[in-house]
């Protein structure tokens, strides 16, 4: 496997997801209006921008944790068990850690 090209994407889509993040917190800073109805909308938005915020930040780390395994190498090999990923797997889910096996645990 190039694992020169895999992280190339894996670095273009952090930093995609890394602005996905800064935009949300902005959004999620904004102040409310001062229509109690407003409110409510805005609070809801909210809801749903922290639960878009908090995928966001786990993919993340995903990524950057694919990465480092990359640079020692391991990039190939499952974190729970040590064996081989398929690599189609890989192909299908380049940040991914785990085997199939250990993904279903």
């Amino acid at each position: 496997m190039n694992t020169q090209l895999v992280e190339g994407k894996l670095r273009e889509k952090l930093g995609q997801l890394e602005e996905r993040l800064a935009h949300v917190k902005k959004d999620i800073s904004k102040s409310y209006s001062s229509d109690s109805a407003e409110q409510a909308v805005e609070r809801e938005n909210d809801e749903v921008l922290g639960g878009i915020g908090q995928e966001t930040q786990s993919a993340i780390e995903d990524i950057r944790a694919a990465l480092v395994k990359i640079g020692e190498g391991t990039y190939e090999n499952c974190s729970n068990c040590g064996k081989a990923i398929n690599p189609e797997r890989l192909v299908a889910l380049p940040e991914t850690g785990h085997c199939v096996a250990c993904a279903g645990d």
